[in-house]
């Protein structure tokens, strides 16, 4: 007997291939059955209609950070909600395993650089998670069971060498017997199903002490050491993030790339590729490490997001504002100071022409100061301009658009949301993406979903996206969208027998309207641990959702199951050819 038959459906199979109608039976958490309408006869313990609605692989996102919200939300909310059935975590070097149960600050140390580096809520963190494991396996076993989504991790960096060096990974250099260590603990972690090795070399990445994180101190050889014992695990990976990520590589970061895959044998990918028609040589500048990989044997993937993420803005809390070179000093002083520097016509003049310069980088897509949108105020001088643009305030005050934002700011103690407007929302600039997204070394993904919580919502890339492709601009036709969001990650990551309905494959299914999928507009709630705010988004259309055959989702409600997998290397994946 089938557990579940979905009749009529519109299938999307994942592949690229046409659609077409189908019931499809599931058992036992695979799928048991694709035929004709009307042609299985096998009895099925519910049956529903899904005549005009499509059915679809589970959608995989390839960078999440869902390492310690999976432990207070089981159901990685909102994107479980849209569509999303299997997550990768462990990305950008960060990872909450290994912790050395020789050094009993490790836990409180890693705690304070997430809540920092990755925008998650200290208190949630605190309170939220039990830290009740050392080894990376003991990491992956407190997760075991207890998730509605499938989940795979890659071992962050930093922790390996903070595990190995203690305080000295800060700042310091291993000596040949801690690399020895740092390598077989990194082994260890990959034996017990850890995806491979993430790092990070940005100029934008620090712990909660404000200092350079671990991994930023390696030198190349440290890489390639652990790049090398990468090889040597079935379904491996590597993630990596440099400075040249956010705008352009330089030739070093390349060469460093190049030679981690190559050393590797195993693919790289990295994030995230920004598509700006206004900054045409990017595209080609960023691609060229996966040219140079193909000929040396490796391969490095650029991770783009199709939509145009929402972000918040604030001068009083940390925030991209502060990753502007020299922004960080003024706006990490203490509040009646910083209040009074930004109100300094002399400070607001180099911050302006230090956010515009060359080395600000891809942070100068932020300094279009008069194309902002006003979000929460706090006090009565500033009622009525939630809602309105910057550029129209400042034209009735007969002020300049940064000197009014900074006005509007300091009336609310600093504590007012702010939304810069995108630049590239142009024609252009998304002709220049549905180019791009050809690219045989270009995948969708970049969302950092359980990241930076009130400040931005990758996670519902997937809904908006559809949408759009349906409904709005077209670019992608919708069997080759399907594909983008679930064959192309799994193969990435070497996934078994997942992202794509096919017979005998691990039933990860969702179930959508055509005619409705989308996302809402992100809004900010208070559900985290402590009453920590975030920032949210409502799936629509989105009907069903399956993990391993069990509805975890049915019109955006939670149904409580949790079905999910942690997948694990060799078990749960395959090694991927780079040749």
């Amino acid at each position: 007997m089938l557990d579940h038959l979905i009749t009529g459906a519109t299938v999307v199979d994942g592949t690229g291939g046409p659609s077409y109608r189908a019931d499809v039976g599931i058992r036992d958490g695979r799928i048991a059955a694709i035929a004709d309408p009307g042609h299985i006869t096998e009895e099925a313990r519910t049956t529903e209609d899904a005549t005009g609605l499509v059915l679809a692989p589970g959608f995989v996102d390839p960078h999440t950070h869902y390492d310690a919200q999976l432990f207070w939300d089981p159901y990685a909310t909102p994107s479980l909600n849209h569509g999303v059935t299997t997550v990768a975590g462990g990305n950008c070097g960060f990872t909450l395993a290994p912790l050395n149960p020789a050094q009993p600050d490790d836990a409180d140390y890693t705690r304070r650089m997430m809540s920092k580096v990755e925008g998650m809520s200290l208190v949630a963190l605190e309170e939220g998670a039990p830290w009740n494991w050392h080894s990376f396996g003991e990491y992956l076993d407190a997760l075991e069971g207890r998730t509605a989504v499938n989940a795979g991790f890659m071992v962050g960096h930093c922790a390996l060498r903070r595990h190995v060096m203690g305080p000295d990974a800060v700042g310091g250099q291993p000596t040949e017997a801690q690399l020895a260590a740092m390598v077989q603990l990194f082994h260890d972690a990959m034996d017990a199903g850890a995806w491979g090795l993430s790092t990070t070399q940005s100029g934008t990445h620090s712990d909660g002490d404000g200092e350079p994180v671990a991994s930023r101190h390696a030198r190349p050889a440290e890489l390639l050491a652990l790049s090398r014992a990468v090889a040597e695990h079935e379904g491996t990976q590597l993630e990596a993030i440099v400075s040249g990520c956010l705008d352009q590589f330089s030739d070093e970061e390349i060469d460093l790339l190049v030679d981690m895959t190559a050393a590797a044998g195993r693919p790289l990918n990295w994030n995230v590729l920004t598509i700006d028609a206004a900054v045409p040589e990017r595209v080609p500048r960023q691609l060229v490490p996966s040219e140079r990989a193909r000929a040396a044997g490796g391969r490095i993937v650029a991770l783009t997001m199709p939509i145009l993420t929402p972000m918040n803005m604030s001068l009083g809390t940390f925030c991209a504002l502060n990753l502007i070179p020299g922004w960080g000093d003024i706006l990490g002083l203490p509040l009646p100071e910083r209040i009074a520097r930004l109100q300094d016509p002399d400070v607001r003049a180099d911050m302006l022409r230090r956010a515009d310069s060359k080395e600000a980088g891809i942070f100068r897509r932020l300094a279009h100061f008069d194309r902002y949108v006003i979000g929460d105020t706090y006090s009565r001088a500033n009622e009525g301009l939630s809602g309105r643009v910057v550029r129209d305030i400042a034209e009735e005050r007969g002020q300049d658009a940064f000197a009014t934002l900074v006005d509007i700011c300091v009336n609310d103690d600093l504590r007012t949301v702010l939304w810069p407007m995108p630049t590239d929302n142009d024609p252009d600039s998304w002709e220049l993406r549905r180019q791009t997204w050809e690219h045989e070394d270009v995948m969708l993904g970049g969302s950092d979903a359980g990241a930076h919580l009130d400040r931005m919502c990758g996670a519902p890339y997937t809904t908006r996206f559809l949408g759009d492709c349906l409904r709005g601009r077209k670019l992608v036709g919708l069997e080759q969208a399907v594909k983008m969001l679930t064959d192309d990650p799994a193969q990435l990551f070497g996934l078994r027998e997942r992202g794509r309905v096919t017979e005998g494959w691990h039933a990860d299914l969702v179930l959508f309207d055509p005619e409705r999928i989308d996302a809402g507009q992100a809004r900010l709630v208070h559900d985290l641990p402590g009453d920590s705010p975030r920032l949210d988004s409502e799936a629509q259309g989105i009907v069903g959702v399956w993990v391993n055959g069990v509805e975890t989702l049915r019109d955006d409600k939670i149904t409580g199951a949790v079905p999910g997998t942690v997948l694990r290397s060799g078990r749960d994946t395959y090694t991927v050819s780079t040749g």
